[in-house]
């Protein structure tokens, strides 16, 4: 069962501006990844559904979480179906993420008050997920679409809440073109977790990215 509200949720991710996206197959170190982003200023973590047994992994993060890291909320990513969003959100997730938009997963999720972050690719995509109750639409891949979609997209659908991920990078130029077009906030992955960083448990360059990442997001907003 999630522990933050929808709202909370949300209101959270908009006001860090980013959410990192990460997955890796033993719990310990995910568990040190999920901490250096806590010490980075990270508050809210999607742990994408990658790989066998990826849902325990992420039980034990969620059940860490809790005990160790007051405040950080933690999502699934990466789900492209309902029964694996219902599976997700009995082991603790607290919003659900995906690549692409499924309609069969929005009631599974709205029934429990969590927040589906569906990926979309056209005006149109963003538009059915937000009839279909999704407060927060991913723009994916952002690195294809690019800040003009984003611009583009929210001319004439201003209320659109957008968080876009592929290609975002804890750069200034990078950042601050995004959020200048919109969006309410990023999901980052490889470019805060370098695999030689995770290899050698530098987890302290992971904070440090981390919190470089949101220095620059508070600046260009």
């Amino acid at each position: 069962m999630a522990t933050y509200s929808k709202i909370q949720v949300i209101q959270t991710m908009k006001e860090t501006g980013m959410v990192p996206v990460f997955y890796h197959s033993d719990a310990e170190t995910a568990k040190h990844v999920l901490k250096a982003c806590y010490d980075g200023g990270v508050r809210a973590f999607e742990f994408t559904n990658r790989g066998d047994f990826a849902q325990e992994v992420f039980g034990e993060l969620v059940k860490y979480a809790r005990k160790e890291l007051p405040g950080m909320i933690v999502g699934v990513g990466s789900v492209v179906d309902a029964p694996t969003a219902a599976m997700y959100i009995q082991l603790g997730a607290n919003f659900v993420v995906g690549p692409l938009f499924n309609q069969e997963i929005a009631p599974v999720c709205n029934r429990r008050l969590i927040p589906y972050c569906p990926g979309c690719g056209t005006v149109s995509e963003v538009g059915a997920a937000q009839e279909a109750g999704c407060d927060l639409c991913k723009v994916f891949p952002g690195d294809v679409l690019g800040p003009a979609f984003v611009k583009g997209l929210r001319a004439p659908m201003p209320w659109s809440q957008i968080m876009v991920t592929g290609g975002v990078k804890p750069e200034r130029e990078n950042l601050e073109a995004w959020f200048k077009a919109g969006v309410t906030c990023v999901g980052m992955g490889s470019n805060l977790f370098p695999k030689d960083a995770v290899a050698s448990a530098d987890w302290d360059r992971i904070t440090g990215l981390c919190r470089t990442a949101l220095d620059i997001i508070a600046e260009v907003r």
